[in-house]
């Protein structure tokens, strides 16, 4: 049966248009339920065993999707008309009732309504689109009904008082969700119920648990009619909001249209803002800027006082503070840096949080409803107030709960209960924590993924040495350099003398694209996870073992397939010609960066492997030079190191990670194939290659650096890249880890590296700054970066191996994925950095140490140290934390912080002795105090 649909539609010249849609209606749909007569059920998913079938409203799920996922609930009909409108809402729930959908393991069958003749329906004039939508809900469960009357009871679950009365009248089943859950007897899945805010819930069955006498704590937010008028006329600011890692009740937005960042003191500004939503902003009175003058350090065990808040930066970067007193106590400057107040919420970034609930003694009863504060790891999320059945079972472990609403009565949010992670304190537990917070997958490979891999054991077959697009490298003596006991070797090295005097030089890369091919479960999973992710004591992988540690692995003594970038150099290391080749190699050795470094140091040693190690670093020195020659930055990171025990996984050592010659090396050549991969690539691709940009940091970034370099008597020039890195070489002193200190810093400073679609920019927004590239790309991890098993594909296609996939057509896709890229990666960093936190706490928790610490930021109330033995940073408290500074003054100018009667005085980047030690000041919450000795 064919309908059309028709409606009108305006062009750009004006004319009006009419557009008739075809519409196919169907009668052999089926219900999916197994015990129907009337349908074929070889295509049911709802078995037989259901006596009930649901079918759930828009609305239920989009904010009851923590409990939809729980395994009491089955036996659902999901209408494609509910999957339509849920897509268009939230992408992000979408996906999760989709997964539902396909599990075999749950009984969700997706019912084609809009398809199916009996419960199509048409547009009716003055009807809101949503109006239909909820008729079209009705209209298929009242089919469902009479479809299967006699034979399973349907239920409409809808928490909509008007589409409940409008069902009621059609004479359809239908409850709202909580008395549907409590109809289960199953008390503990009423922990997961959502109770949305608004006055449209149908309520009568519902128990109204808030107090009575309320008090409006936060100003209502704007309407957005209201912020879009005043973005578009400059009142208001919009951008994300980034609360202070070692103050929460200080955050910052960075705003363009101002060209500055907006500082935010205090929850009451702050008005319901999460870290990370994106916000509109209105600045306060030029003369409120000037209420405090520097930045104080303070910890989420502080009770908040408004008053005794002090105003400060935000963020893990170090940021610019606020000109303040001079040493004779009084405010020399006014301030440079505006603050403000949100007024509006333009994009929540609310998501699950890990936690504990916070300790309270035990409700009256057994089974009653207990309200408990929940508690979040991240010290940047406010308490969550959530109601609990089962508070006797989760006091002690760590709970996952979402937010679903901030009342402006409220002082705190209220969220659900989603799940319990496990025992507060137990090293899985926290490590699993870690995972969950940065959004990293974890879960086993699918049996559909493990299914795209080839049989083992896998070897070089006789049809890939007979392939003409594969040239036999076997003979040529590569060699890998990695960290010790690294399984998954993503590259190989060669380097062999001409008789030109010249030499050959090449940098041999995993072929995982052989294994790993567009559009099957194998690449969308690998897409999804875009890298591996790396803790201290467990990898993450992006692919499957096999292929990480066995099939694509370039290991010693077996052959592999490889994809090859050979350059043709001369001594000065200057490249004559660049070819790229898919390839078959067999390594004659896997050495770990220690036994490169020592062999190229043994001056006894000189056979042929030493020898190209020796000539590949000379070749990396004078290719180094160059590039910082160019204005490349060598900058530094306070990367650590943990020694594990093999059996307990607990750290038994601790220290600041080494770099080496060795090391160097590497880098060196795989940063010029990259260079050279990017420039292959956008020369045949020129809309839609993959390249890595590392955008030039604004003046505001960089003012924090000046400021400290300042304050010790180094003056950097920050002009240009190749302006600062001669700085920062001229940046030393009698202290021989100051220029380290001074790079860390610098590091600090520098906006975040990012993937792109070489359509989405022009040419001159392609630099990499750090490196000083015009064009950079990569091309040399594809075992544990999704970005460079895209980039092998433009390169193969350039090299008309293969045909470019069709994702590369379609530039919204092209983004998309790279914005997926920049997510994975900046949560695979946050996860390591997260795991390296743990397991310092670990170490030290039977270990308390003195040691020796550098000061790198001096703040009202105390400073933040760096300890440079084990690469940890963390407040130092001068006063009680409820004090604003009391007896101590900051001095701007110098950077340092002064007791008021002259005794003592502490500077920026000044040695200190401090004392290390785990404190739980609140239950549950351990952290590493470090305190003045």
């Amino acid at each position: 049966m064919l309908h059309n649909k028709s409606f009108v539609k305006k062009t750009k010249s004006g004319k009006i248009t009419k557009n008739v849609r075809e519409h196919y209606l169907r009668d052999d749909i089926y219900c999916g339920f197994q015990a129907c007569k009337s349908c074929d059920s070889s295509t049911a998913r709802i078995s037989s065993s259901h006596s009930t079938v649901l079918i759930l409203d828009t609305n239920v799920v989009l904010h009851q999707i923590d409990l939809i996922e729980n395994p009491a609930i089955d036996g659902v009909v999901v209408l494609s008309i509910v999957l339509q409108e849920v897509r268009n809402k939230n992408l992000a729930v979408y996906n999760r009732i989709r997964a539902l959908c396909s599990s075999s393991a749950r009984k969700f069958f997706v019912f084609s309504n809009e398809h199916h003749k009996d419960t199509f329906v048409h547009d009716m004039t003055g009807e809101s689109k949503n109006d239909r939508n909820d008729r079209a809900i009705r209209v298929a469960a009242q089919w469902y009904q009479n479809h299967l009357k006699g034979v399973a009871n349907v239920l409409l679950i809808t928490n909509d008082r008007d589409n409940k009365r409008k069902a009621v009248e059609m004479g359809i089943s239908t409850e709202i969700i909580e008395t549907y859950i409590k109809s289960l007897g199953q008390q503990d899945l009423l922990d997961l119920l959502v109770r949305p805010p608004s006055e449209d819930v149908a309520m009568e069955d519902v128990e109204d648990l808030r107090p009575s006498k309320r008090k409006v704590i936060y100003a209502e937010h704007k309407p957005m009619s209201e912020i879009t008028a005043g973005l578009h006329r400059v009142i208001y600011h919009q951008g994300k909001l980034r609360v202070n890692r070692y103050n929460p009740f200080e955050a910052y937005v960075g705003s363009e249209s101002i060209g500055d960042e907006i500082i935010i003191y205090g929850r009451t500004n702050m008005n319901r803002a999460f870290d990370g939503d994106i916000v509109a902003v209105e600045l306060l009175p030029q003369d409120q800027w000037q209420e405090e003058n520097s930045l104080s350090l303070a910890d989420e065990e502080d009770e908040e006082e408004e008053v005794h808040l002090v105003p400060g930066s935000a963020d893990d970067a170090p940021r610019a503070v606020n000109p303040g007193q001079g040493s004779n106590g009084n405010t020399d400057l006014p301030s440079s840096r505006p603050s403000g107040r949100v007024i509006g919420i333009i994009k929540r970034n609310w998501h699950s949080y890990c936690g504990s609930l916070e300790p309270m003694p035990m409700p009256a009863g057994e089974g009653g409803v207990a309200h408990a504060l929940f508690v979040s790891k991240d010290r940047r999320i406010p308490k969550i107030r959530i109601q609990t059945r089962q508070l006797g079972n989760l006091l002690s472990k760590r709970i996952i709960v979402a937010v679903d609403s901030w009342d402006r009565m409220s002082r705190y949010p209220s969220g659900h209960y989603v799940r319990t992670i496990g025992e507060i304190g137990d090293r899985d537990t926290e490590s699993e924590v870690v995972l969950i917070e940065n959004d990293v997958d974890a879960r086993p490979f699918s049996s559909q993924v493990l299914a795209c891999l080839p049989p083992l054991p896998w070897s070089v077959s006789s049809e890939d040495l007979s392939n003409s697009i594969r040239q036999d490298l076997r003979h040529i003596r590569a060699f890998s350099v990695d960290p010790p006991g690294c399984k998954d070797i993503d590259d190989a090295l060669h380097c062999i003398a001409l008789s030109n005097g010249h030499f050959e030089v090449g940098v041999h890369i995993a072929d995982v694209t052989n294994f790993v091919h567009p559009g099957t479960p194998l690449d969308d999973e690998a897409s999804q996870r875009g890298t591996s992710v790396y803790l201290v004591e467990r990898r993450i992988d992006m692919l499957p073992k096999p292929l990480t540690e066995d099939i694509c692995s370039l290991k010693a003594d077996v052959e592999r397939l490889a994809f090859s970038v050979l350059w043709e150099m001369t001594p000065e290391a200057e490249i004559i010609s660049t070819r790229f080749t898919k390839s078959i190699i067999k390594s004659c050795a896997a050495l770990s960066y220690i036994e490169a470094q020592a062999r190229m140091d043994d001056s006894r040693l000189v056979d042929p492997l030493t020898t190209d190690l020796r000539n590949m670093n000379a070749l990396a020195k004078k290719m180094r030079l160059r590039r910082i020659e160019r204005g490349a930055l060598t900058l530094a990171s306070a990367e650590v190191k943990f020694q594990i025990d093999t059996e307990t996984h607990d750290p038994l050592d601790i220290g600041m990670y080494q770099i080496r010659e060795a090391n160097q090396m590497v880098e060196e050549f795989m940063l010029a194939a990259n260079v050279s991969v990017a420039e292959k690539i956008l020369k045949h691709f020129p809309v839609c290659s993959l390249l890595r940009r590392h955008p030039i940091p604004t003046k505001e970034m960089l003012e924090p650096l000046l400021r400290t370099a300042a304050a010790v008597g180094v003056n950097l020039d920050v002009s240009t890249s190749k302006a600062l890195a001669d700085s920062l070489d001229h940046a030393v002193g009698d202290d021989p880890y100051f220029n380290k200190l001074i790079r860390i810093l610098a590091t600090r400073c520098m906006t975040q590296a990012v993937y792109f679609s070489s359509g989405d920019l022009s040419s001159p927004e392609y630099l990499h700054y750090g490196l000083a590239a015009p064009l950079y790309t990569h091309f040399t991890s594809p075992i544990r970066r999704y970005a460079d098993v895209i980039v092998h594909r433009l390169l193969a296609a350039s090299l008309g191996i293969y045909k470019l996939p069709t994702v590369f057509q379609e530039r919204p896709q092209l983004t998309s994925i790279a914005d997926n890229l920049n997510y994975r990666h900046r949560n695979a960093q946050m996860a390591g950095r997260s795991s390296v936190e743990l397991h310092t706490l670990i170490y030290f928790r039977k270990r308390p140490t003195d040691t020796e610490a550098r000061i790198v930021k001096i703040r009202s109330n105390g400073f933040i140290v760096f300890v440079p033995k084990y690469g940890i940073e963390g407040p130092v408290y001068l006063t009680e934390r409820s004090e604003k500074g009391g007896e101590w003054y900051v001095d701007e100018q110098q950077q340092q912080i002064k007791k008021m009667d002259g005794s003592s005085t502490y500077g920026v980047l000044q040695k200190v002795q401090i004392h290390m030690e785990v404190v739980e000041p609140q239950p549950n919450r351990p952290k590493l105090q470090l305190t003045l000795i």
